[in-house]
């Protein structure tokens, strides 16, 4: 692949002239600040990196940017060896240390004067937010809050209780917040269960996880282009509202993903909430009986399901999977050997295959 092809098929962020000028700085100063903000992709190397990473800094005018490791690769760039940006990158320093202080103090309404008293720029801030939760920073506070006082709820407390004891200085402002996120009364609220959202990072880019009093519901790329979609299905399959928020698993399954992508586990044990029709619930049972480290291609799955004809509908079935790799949809492909398709990009795809083709020993 050319240069120029790399260039054609490219699906760089369009950056206003400041923007770029922010960005080439930032990769200038190897600022760790811009950690999973942007991937410098130069066009003379074909290589694509982190904003700290130590190579030889490129011109200005040869460095394209991009917003998520899958576009970086789907334009046809290569990791860069020096920095690895396939490897688990963390959530940034700044950031850390900002969720830490809403730890301490959850009720707190930031202002953005205090956020750059904190020494964080306020549209840093934003972009992050936007692209790990798709959310701003303050909608997010807005829906922790909304979470608290949900759960203050179901363990009794009355709702005007609950809105003053989350911050909120009266009643209709705490239901005009509710009804803001919902789309209900905070009566009708209660009624729907809590899908609790939060971020992990994996070495192959960050990635959604969402779960419910019973188990893992959600497990997603933060690039896949559904994934917005897939909130709305849950909420509606579940009579739930998603959330940011932490749930009991989340800990136990950064454990078990993290121990899958160094090769030292081969089986998942976190308990799993899915619903869907008859024939999707017989298809995704089907793909957690492929074992770790083999493949089954669509027809394999469909005669295993005992629908021998429905080699399509199973595809599809795969498709509608929202539990990726504790469900190993990846684990299916066509025939010939041919990958097939997956909601987080081929290259993940391959990427998952070979990690458990080497570990399956």
């Amino acid at each position: 692949m050319n240069n120029q092809q790399i260039i054609k098929h490219g699906t760089h962020s369009v950056l206003n002239q400041t923007e770029k000028e922010e960005y080439y700085h930032a990769l200038i100063q190897k600022n760790p600040s811009y950690e999973g903000i942007f991937y410098a992709a130069i066009k003379t190397t074909g290589i694509f990196c982190r904003p700290t990473c130590t190579a030889k800094k490129p011109k200005k005018e040869n460095v394209f940017y991009f917003h998520s490791v899958k576009d970086a690769l789907d334009a046809g760039y290569r990791p860069c060896k020096v920095c690895r940006p396939l490897e688990k990158e963390g959530i940034p320093d700044w950031i850390c240390t900002l969720l830490k202080q809403i730890d301490q103090e959850p009720l707190k309404k930031w202002k953005d004067y205090e956020i750059q008293s904190s020494g964080i720029d306020p549209v840093r801030l934003r972009r992050w937010f936007k692209k790990n939760y798709n959310i701003t920073f303050h909608a997010y506070l807005r829906s922790l809050r909304i979470n608290a006082s949900f759960s203050q709820i179901k363990h009794g407390e009355k709702i005007i209780d609950a809105a003053f004891g989350t911050g909120y200085d009266s009643l209709s402002g705490y239901a005009s917040a509710v009804k803001k996120i919902t789309g209900e009364s905070p009566s009708k609220s209660m009624k729907k269960n809590i899908i609790q959202i939060t971020r992990m990072d994996t070495p192959l880019g960050p990635i959604m996880a969402g779960a419910l009093e019973e188990g893992i519901c959600l497990l997603e790329f933060t690039d896949r282009r559904m994934l917005e979609n897939e909130f709305g299905i849950l909420e509606k399959k579940f009579s739930a509202k998603c959330l940011p928020g932490k749930s009991k698993f989340f800990p136990r399954l950064e454990k078990e993903l993290d121990e899958y992508f160094a090769g030292k586990r081969k089986k998942f044990t976190l308990p799993l909430a899915y619903r869907g029709s008859d024939f999707q619930m017989k298809a995704w049972k089907t793909l957690l009986e492929i074992p770790y480290g083999e493949t089954r291609t669509y027809r394999e799955e469909a005669e295993m399901m005992g629908h021998p004809a429905a080699v399509r509908a199973a595809g599809t079935a795969n498709g509608m999977n929202m539990i990726s790799i504790l469900i190993p949809c990846h684990r299916v492909i066509a025939s010939g050997g041919k990958l097939g398709g997956y909601g987080g990009g081929l290259r993940r795809k391959q990427y998952l295959l070979d990690l458990e083709k080497e570990n399956s020993c």
